[in-house]
């Protein structure tokens, strides 16, 4: 199949990778984007398989060494089309594009079909709204070796183009799914996962609960924190010290610093 070379934006092919910016468009086609070199590689050497590519060597960081990466792409049987700047920078999600855009299926697993290890760590995030917060905490997971990340009652889309840049492409590298409360809950029971919630309404600390074994680790909304049905649901609550003014941390960082805690568990 030839190569397209598009110049304009208002091209049909480019217009419909640009329409994958709406949930709407994500969910009835299962297709996102990616956006961004560091993104796209991570993405393909995690297994996933690019429908489209569209790139811009004039854009690129280095494109001898990463027009490579057009032809990996290529191989795997996705379509590539060499766009004009101007075409590019008006498609791309991101502020300073890197001449990187692909169109690749949504992350993501039905709950029940997640393949576990023994003694999971896993990540469960409740209801958080802002893709930063998920993006941040996919990273720790994916550097913590969590088995799976799954969200309950989900606001926000496993594809939405903010989740996957800030993630840096982990989206696709550690397991995730998605499922209300009550499912989340009672696929957690049935596997023997306890569940660890982390609120600033407890006296144990993050450090002196026995988080080897099967854990699960419960993060909920900045603003609001877990809901009472998951505080409920609980085995174990824990905060983590605080010694300045402000009585909560970010989302992310909270998951990070009881995954961490968790790994140190789990190699003494």
């Amino acid at each position: 199949m030839a190569e397209l070379h598009v110049t304009s934006a208002t091209n049909p092919r480019l217009k419909a990778v640009a329409a994958l910016r709406r949930r709407r468009a994500r969910e009835a086609e299962g297709l996102t984007v990616v956006d961004g070199y560091d993104e796209l590689l991570l993405a393909v050497d995690a297994g996933v398989r690019p429908r489209t590519l569209l790139y811009c060597p004039e854009l690129m960081l280095d494109a001898d060494a990463q027009l490579g990466l057009v032809e990996r792409v290529r191989d795997l049987g996705a379509s590539t089309i060499r766009c004009g700047r101007t075409a590019f920078e008006k498609v791309a999600y991101r502020e300073g594009p890197d001449g990187f855009i692909a169109v690749v299926p949504v992350a993501g697993t039905p709950l029940r079909a997640l393949d576990l290890p023994e003694n999971p760590l896993v990540v469960v995030l409740e209801g958080l709204e802002k893709p930063g917060n998920l993006g941040s905490v996919l990273r720790s997971a994916d550097a913590a070796g969590v088995a799976a990340v799954v969200a309950a009652d989900p606001v926000t889309d496993w594809g939405n183009p903010n989740v996957v840049r800030a993630s840096k492409g982990t989206v696709f590298s550690v397991p995730v799914a998605s499922a209300p409360l009550p499912e989340v809950l009672a696929w957690l029971a049935d596997r023997g996962i306890r569940l660890v919630a982390t609120t600033p309404d407890t006296e144990m600390l993050h450090t002196d609960c026995d988080l080897t074994g099967g854990v699960a680790v419960a993060v909920g909304t900045e603003k609001t924190g877990l809901t009472d049905a998951a505080l409920a649901a609980a085995d174990a609550r824990v905060r983590i010290p605080m010694a300045g003014t402000v009585n909560s941390l970010n989302a992310g960082v909270s998951a990070a610093v009881v995954l961490y805690e968790a790994v140190r568990q789990r190699q003494g």
